[in-house]
C-alpha cells in the first residue's frame, strides 16, 4: 500500500527517559536541558524484528514511527518498513515533563531518531498563557487517575487495544540505567477508555518483575508480558486482552521478539547468545531453529514470493568477517533441509529481505559488492552510475514496485546521494545529491527525507548547498525538486520579505530521538494536503528563533501558527488539530483548531497545572479521546488525564460540510500524470466523521510531457532538462537475454516513472522503442569466487560465480577452465545462476579463466588463484655463532613443506620495518660482537606463524661436529625442546677447565642425529682446548647416562682438530642453532672438571654413525681455517683417562679425568 512497514516493536512506540526533571523553586526550567518524547502510534510490519531492541543508555530502545531502518555493512544494522496505519498504539515512554505528539501513521523514509535535537528560545510569559492567541478558555470532559504507589517508576509501556474495544493495558516499571535491570514493576488495566484502572500485580504473581510488552499484530486481545531475567526467564500469556494470564518458563533470555504478518499463533525469538528459536503456540512452548544467527538479520517468508509459508530468511556467522544467507523450515532447519540462495559467503550484516527484493553484499577483490534478487530469482550485481564507489548503501524504500537508495559516496561524510531504480532493482538513477544525514541510536544512520503521507509522490529533504542546509520538496517522487516558499506574513501579520533562492522556508524534518522537539513533522493519510513542521524563514537551516508552520495544499504555500515550539495532533481523522505546549514547566491548557491552524480555542484539561511526560491517542484515524500522562511534582506518582473531546465534535458530518482542493505545483496541476481533486472538511465544521467515511479523491489522467519521465540508466539530465548518455556510458545495443529474431525495448534514454499515470502524449517519443534484436558478441564477463577472494584450499570446494553483462544470453556458451587440467561447459549463460564448484587436489597457483561464446564472438576473463593447505608451523634455522660482519644463512622449514605461496616478513634485533621475501632463505651480516635476535613470520593464506632465535657474533671461534649413537634417532621426536635438552646434556659431559659459558653446543635438526660444539676462548688458549677436546671425544671419552643400562658415547666425526675460525681474513659459511653463552678463559692450564650425566627416562641410545638423513632443512657447520696467532703453542696430553661413575644418591655422573703437565685432576661435579 505504498506505506512504510513497522515492527511490533515500533508498535510498542515509546518515549524514552533517564529521570525525572530538575525544578528549581518549582517553576523554573530545568537544570538540563533534555527534549521531550512523544508517544505515537505505529503500524504494523511483516518480517521486521520486534521486540526489546537496546540503546545505548538505559538497555532500551524505542525508535520512532517515521525512522526507517536499514543496513549499515557496520555492523548491526536493520532495514525496517513501517506502516502508515495508525492501527497499533502500543506505546512505550519514558519519563520526563513534557508532552509528546501523536502522529501514528506518518510515512517516512527516515532512519531512525536523530540525538541533536533544537530547540527555540522560551519566551517569558507564562508558558501556559499563549497571551498572543487571545482566546477565551472553554472546559473540556477529562477525569484524573493517579498510579498510587508507582512514583518510583521511571518508565511505562501502554497498549490501547482498540478496534471497538475500551480496554487500555499499562505496564510501569523502574529501569536501573547503571545497570540495566528492572528492579520494579505494576501492571494496569482499564476497560472504560482510560477512566479508571485497576492493578493486576496479583494476578501476575507479586513476586513477578515484568520488563516488556508485547501484542499480537494479527489479534490484539492477545497479550505476551515478559519478565527480568535477572529475577526469572518466563512469559506471561494472555488470551482475553490482559483481564487473566498464564505463566510458562522459558529455557532462553529473549532479546527480541518477531511476529508472523498472518499466523497469529507464529513468533521467532531472538536470544541474548545468538539463537534463534520458533513458536507456532504464541509462546507455550519453543524449539531452536538455528544458534550463530546475526541480530535482526532473520524474516519471515512471504506467500506468493517464496515457496513456502513456513519459511525463515537468515543470516548466519561463520567468522568475523564472513556470514552465510540461508533459508530453511519452520521446524526443520537442519543441514539437509536449508537453502542457500547465493552460493559463497556474504559480508556480515547485510542481509536485507524486503518485499520482492533480497540484497546481499559481497566481498570481491577486496571491495564491496552489493547484489539484489528480485522475485527470490538469481542475485545480480546492483548497476549504479560507473563512477559511484559507495562507502556506504542504505535500502531506504522497495514501495511501488521501485528500491530507493541512499549512497554515501567515497568523497562524502555528512550526506548521502539518493537514487532510485526500475522494477527489478537493479539498475539505478540518481534521485537527489547531498542530502543531510546523521548518526541516530543503536548505529544507525538517518537519511532527512520524509514522504508526506495521503499525495504519493510528496517529499520533503534537507539538502547540502554550499555548506549550508536548505529544504527542498518534490511533487514526482523526486524527479523534479524546489525550494519551500516562505510565509507572505509573521505570526502578527507582518509582510515577510523573502525572495529565493536567497531565502525560503526551511523545515526541520529529522524524527527525533524524542519527537516532542523542534524536528517534529507531522502529515496525515486522512487529512491530505496538510503538513505541519517546525522550522526557520532564512538562507539556510538553524536551530534558533524555530516556530512552527503549516501548508494546507501540499507544501505551495505556509503560514506560520507558533512562535514557539507546539506539539501538534490530529483529531477526528484530521478534521481539526489539538496543539499542546513545548515546555519542561507544568500546563494545564491544550489548544483546539477546527479550520486548519487559522484561528485556536484554548482549553483546559485540569485543574492543577501538570508535568506532562507523553500524551496517548485512541488508536485508528477517528481520535476523539486522548489521555495524558503526567505528574503533578517530581516526587508525586504518575497522574492519567483522560481527555473525551466528542462533547465538542456532536453531529456527524454531510457531504455538505466538504469542499473540495485541487493538488497542484506552483499552479501546475497535472502532477504524475494525474490531476488529483481531494475533499476537506470545511472551517469550523464540528461534526465526527465516520469510522469508514474517510478523505475522498477524485484522479483524472494528463497526456504525457517530458516531465513525466526520468533519465534511464547511464543517461544524465541536462541544464535544458534532456537527457544524453554520461561520459562513461556506451548506449548497449540489447540486453543478454535478447535472442536473434526476437525483439527488445530499445532505450531512448528516457523511461515513465514507475508511479506515473500519463497517457498518450508524448509517451511514444519517450518510450522505448520495440526493435528486432540485433547480433551481438558477448561483452563484460565477470568472473570471481563466492567468497571475493583469490585464495582456496586444497581438498575443498571453492565455487566460482560468472556473469555476463551483454550479449546473447540464452545462445551463449561459457567454459569454465579450472587451470589444473579440468575444465566444464554451460550451454548457456543462465545454468550458471548458482556458480561452479571445484576441488583443488594440489597446492600451486592457478589460472581459472571463463569464456563466453556465441556465433558473434567471444568475451575472455581470467583471475589466478591461489591454492594452499593450513600452514601449521614455521622453524627458524642459523648458526648459534657466527663472523662478525660475515654474511651468514637463515633457513626456515615449513609444516607442511608445501603449504602454496608464503610470504616471509625478517626482523634483526629490534628494527622496526621488517625485510620482506618470498623465499624462504636470506643472508645477512652482523656488524657489532654480542647477542642478536632475529624474528620470521611466514604467512600462507590467512594464516600467520613465527620463530625466533638468538645468535652471537664474534671476531673468532672454533666449531667442532659431533655425533651420537644410531638409536638415539628413533627416539628423536624432532622438536626443539628435546633437542635443547640434549645439548644441554652432552654440555655438560664435554669436561674441560675452562667456563661453561665458553662452550656452546647445539644438536641440530633432522635424522641422523648430529651436533656442533663451539668453542670461543681467548686467542691464546684457543688451540690446547681444542686438541684436549678432539683427544677426548676421539677417545670416546665424553660419554653419559640417559637411564639405567642406556649409555651415550659422544664422538667428533673428524680426527683431526678444526682450524680456527678467524674474522679478520677469513670467510665463514655456516647454519647451525639455538644457544649462546659466552665468557673469558680463566687461566693458562686447561683443568679437568668433573660434570654430572642427565638423566633422560625414556631415552635409549647406543654407539653408531648414520650418514643419510630423512629430509629436512638441516644446517651444515662449514669451518674456515685462518692464519694461528704467532707465539701460540699446541700442548700435547701427557695422559688421559676416563672412567664412569655412579653415585649412590642415584645421581649418574660423567667423570673425565685429565693429566696434564704433571697435575691431575679428579672433580666429580653433581
Amino acid at each position: 500500500n505504498g506505506k512504510c512497514k513497522a515492527s511490533l516493536y515500533q508498535q510498542l512506540a515509546s518515549l524514552n527517559f533517564l529521570s525525572r526533571w530538575t525544578r528549581i523553586n518549582g517553576s523554573r526550567r530545568s537544570s538540563h536541558r533534555t527534549p521531550s518524547l512523544k508517544v505515537q502510534p505505529l503500524g504494523l510490519g511483516e518480517n521486521k524484528t520486534s521486540g526489546p531492541h537496546r540503546d545505548a543508555l538505559g538497555g532500551h530502545a524505542s525508535p520512532p514511527q517515521n525512522a526507517l531502518r536499514a543496513p549499515v555493512p557496520a555492523p548491526g544494522n536493520v532495514t525496517e518498513d513501517y506502516t502508515g496505519e495508525d492501527k497499533n498504539n502500543t506505546f512505550h515512554f519514558k519519563r520526563w515533563d513534557v508532552a509528546g505528539t501523536q502522529d501514528g501513521d506518518v510515512p517516512s523514509w527516515r532512519r531512525s531518531a536523530r540525538s541533536a535535537d533544537t530547540w527555540s528560545e522560551f519566551r517569558s510569559e507564562d508558558p501556559d498563557d499563549a497571551s498572543d492567541l487571545g482566546q477565551e478558555e472553554f472546559q473540556l470532559t477529562s477525569s484524573t487517575f493517579a498510579l498510587t504507589g508507582d512514583t518510583a517508576h521511571n518508565q511505562a509501556m501502554v497498549h490501547w487495544s482498540g478496534q471497538n474495544s475500551s480496554v487500555i493495558l499499562m505496564l510501569t516499571k523502574y529501569s536501573d540505567f547503571s545497570s540495566g535491570r528492572v528492579t520494579e514493576s505494576s501492571l494496569w488495566r482499564s476497560t472504560d477508555y482510560g477512566t479508571t484502572y485497576e492493578k493486576l500485580n496479583e494476578k501476575v504473581g507479586t513476586k513477578s518483575i515484568l520488563s516488556y510488552l508485547y501484542v499480537s499484530p494479527n489479534n490484539k486481545r492477545k497479550i505476551m508480558l515478559l519478565t527480568d531475567p535477572e529475577v526469572e526467564s518466563s512469559l506471561l500469556i494472555s488470551l482475553d486482552e490482559g483481564a487473566s494470564y498464564q505463566k510458562h518458563n522459558l529455557a532462553f533470555d529473549i532479546l527480541s521478539l518477531l511476529f508472523h504478518p498472518e499466523q497469529e499463533d507464529w513468533i521467532l525469538a531472538y536470544s541474548h547468545d545468538q539463537k534463534l528459536y520458533v513458536s507456532v503456540e504464541f509462546g507455550r512452548k519453543w524449539q531452536l531453529v538455528q544458534d550463530n544467527v546475526i541480530p535482526n538479520r532473520f524474516y519471515w517468508s512471504r506467500l506468493g514470493l517464496d515457496k513456502e509459508q513456513g519459511m525463515i530468511h537468515l543470516e548466519i556467522s561463520i567468522s568475523d568477517k564472513r556470514s552465510q544467507y540461508i533459508t530453511c523450515k519452520l521446524q526443520n532447519c537442519s543441514d539437509g533441509n536449508k537453502g542457500k540462495p547465493f552460493p559463497g559467503f556474504i559480508i556480515p550484516n547485510s542481509l536485507v529481505v524486503q518485499d520482492e527484493y533480497v540484497f546481499i553484499q559481497v566481498s570481491v577483490g577486496g571491495q564491496s559488492a552489493h547484489y539484489v534478487s528480485y522475485k527470490r530469482s538469481a542475485f545480480y550485481p546492483m548497476k549504479l552510475p560507473k563512477y559511484t564507489l559507495p562507502k556506504d548503501l542504505q535500502i531506504i524504500s522497495t514501495d511501488d514496485n521501485q528500491v530507493v537508495a541512499a549512497i554515501q559516496d567515497w568523497h562524502q561524510n555528512d550526506s548521502y546521494n539518493l537514487y532510485t531504480s526500475e522494477h527489478r532493482g537493479l539498475f539505478f538513477t540518481l534521485m537527489l545529491e547531498d542530502v543531510v544525514s546523521s548518526g541516530g541510536p543503536e548505529d544507525n544512520i538517518m537519511i532527512e527525507l520524509y514522504e508526506v503521507a495521503g499525495i504519493k509522490g510528496v517529499f520533503l529533504s534537507n539538502k547540502v548547498v554550499e555548506n549550508q542546509v536548505k529544504t527542498y520538496i518534490t511533487y514526482n517522487k523526486g524527479r523534479d525538486w524546489r525550494l519551500l516558499q516562505a510565509p507572505t506574513t509573521d505570526l502578527q501579520g507582518n509582510k515577510v520579505y523573502c525572495e529565493q533562492p536567497f531565502c525560503s522556508l526551511h523545515l526541520h524534518l529529522h524524527v527525533s530521538e524524542n519527537p516532542y522537539a523542534s524536528g517534529n513533522i507531522i502529515s496525515k493519510d486522512t487529512a491530505p494536503g496538510i503538513i505541519v513542521a517546525s522550522g526557520v524563514v532564512g538562507s539556510e537551516l538553524t536551530s534558533s528563533n524555530v516556530s512552527i508552520f503549516i501548508t494546507s495544499d501540499a507544501g505551495n504555500t505556509w503560514r506560520e501558527i507558533f512562535q514557539e515550539e507546539y506539539s501538534v495532533f490530529f483529531l477526528n481523522q484530521g478534521g481539526s488539530l489539538v496543539a499542546i505546549r513545548h515546555t519542561p514547566l507544568p500546563i494545564r491548557h491544550i489548544w483546539l483548531s477546527f479550520d486548519e491552524g487559522r484561528n485556536w480555542d484554548k482549553y483546559s484539561f485540569t485543574s492543577s497545572p501538570l508535568y506532562v511526560d507523553g500524551v496517548l491517542g485512541e488508536p485508528g484515524e477517528d481520535i476523539l479521546i486522548m489521555t495524558i500522562f503526567g505528574h503533578f511534582s517530581h516526587r508525586s506518582e504518575w497522574q492519567l488525564v483522560k481527555i473525551d473531546f466528542r462533547s465538542i465534535f456532536q453531529l456527524p458530518c454531510t457531504s455538505e460540510d466538504y469542499v473540495t482542493w485541487q493538488l497542484h505545483n506552483e499552479g501546475e496541476v497535472c502532477i504524475m500524470g494525474m490531476k488529483r481533486i481531494f475533499q476537506k472538511l470545511r472551517a469550523n465544521a464540528r461534526c465526527v466523521k465516520a469510522r469508514d467515511q474517510y478523505i475522498s479523491q477524485m484522479s483524472d489522467s494528463c497526456p504525457c510531457t517530458e516531465a513525466d519521465f526520468e533519465c534511464d540508466y547511464g543517461f544524465e539530465r541536462q541544464i535544458d532538462g534532456s537527457c544524453t548518455p554520461a561520459f562513461w556510458f556506451t548506449p548497449s545495443a540489447t540486453s543478454r537475454d535478447c535472442l536473434t529474431g526476437d525483439s527488445f525495448l530499445n532505450t531512448t534514454g528516457y523511461h515513465k516513472a514507475l508511479s506515473n499515470n500519463c497517457s498518450e502524449g508524448s509517451l511514444l517519443k519517450y518510450s522505448p522503442r520495440q526493435q528486432n534484436c540485433p547480433s551481438q558478441a558477448p561483452r563484460g564477463l565477470q568472473l570471481f569466487t563466492s567468497e571475493g577472494t583469490l585464495v582456496a584450499t586444497v581438498g575443498k570446494n571453492v565455487t566460482f560465480l560468472v556473469f555476463l553483462e551483454e550479449g546473447l544470453g540464452s545462445m551463449t556458451s561459457v567454459t569454465v577452465d579450472f587451470g589444473d587440467g579440468t575444465a566444464i561447459s554451460y550451454g548457456n549463460v543462465s545454468s550458471i545462476d548458482d556458480g561452479v564448484k571445484h576441488i583443488y587436489s594440489k597446492v600451486g597457483i592457478y589460472q581459472v579463466s571463463a569464456m563466453a561464446t556465441n556465433s558473434l564472438g567471444f568475451d575472455r576473463v581470467v583471475l589466478y588463484l591461489h591454492v594452499s593447505c593450513q600452514l601449521e608451523q614455521v622453524q627458524l634455522s642459523a648458526p648459534l655463532v657466527v663472523v662478525k660482519n660475515k654474511a651468514v644463512n637463515f633457513t626456515t622449514m615449513l609444516h607442511p613443506s608445501n603449504v602454496g605461496t608464503v610470504s616471509y616478513f625478517w626482523w634483526f634485533d629490534n628494527k622496526t620495518d621488517p625485510v620482506v621475501t618470498l623465499d624462504g632463505v636470506i643472508t645477512f651480516a652482523f656488524s657489532k660482537e654480542g647477542n642478536h635476535t632475529v624474528t620470521v613470520q611466514a604467512s600462507a593464506g590467512n594464516t600467520v606463524h613465527q620463530d625466533q632465535i638468538t645468535l652471537a657474533v664474534y671476531d673468532y671461534f672454533r666449531s667442532h661436529a659431533l655425533a651420537f649413537s644410531s638409536n638415539l634417532d628413533e627416539l628423536n621426536p624432532r622438536v626443539s625442546e628435546w633437542r635443547e635438552d640434549i645439548s644441554r646434556v652432552v654440555k655438560s659431559c664435554i669436561v674441560t677447565g675452562i667456563s661453561e659459558d665458553q662452550l656452546l653446543v647445539t644438536v641440530l635438526p633432522g635424522v641422523p642425529t648430529t651436533a656442533e660444539v663451539f668453542i670461543v676462548p681467548e686467542r691464546r688458549s684457543r688451540d690446547r682446548l681444542s686438541q684436549v677436546l678432539l683427544s677426548a671425544l676421539n677417545q670416546d671419552l665424553v660419554q653419559f647416562t640417559l637411564k639405567p643400562g642406556v649409555q651415550v658415547n659422544v664422538y667428533t666425526t673428524r680426527l683431526s682438530p678444526a682450524p680456527l675460525l678467524d674474522g679478520s681474513d677469513s670467510s665463514y659459511s655456516s647454519t647451525a642453532v639455538i644457544m649462546l653463552v659466552s665468557a673469558a678463559l680463566m687461566g693458562l692450564a686447561i683443568f679437568v672438571i668433573y660434570k654430572f650425566k642427565r638423566k633422560i627416562p625414556g631415552i635409549n641410545t647406543y654407539m653408531a654413525e648414520q650418514t643419510d638423513k630423512e629430509q629436512e632443512v638441516i644446517p651444515t657447520v662449514t669451518s674456515i681455517a685462518v692464519p694461528n696467532p704467532e707465539g701460540d703453542e699446541l700442548t700435547s696430553l701427557d695422559h688421559v683417562d676416563a672412567q664412569l661413575n655412579s653415585k649412590d644418591r642415584g645421581i649418574d655422573v660423567c667423570i673425565f679425568y685429565l693429566k696434564l703437565q704433571g697435575l691431575s685432576f679428579l672433580a666429580p661435579v653433581g
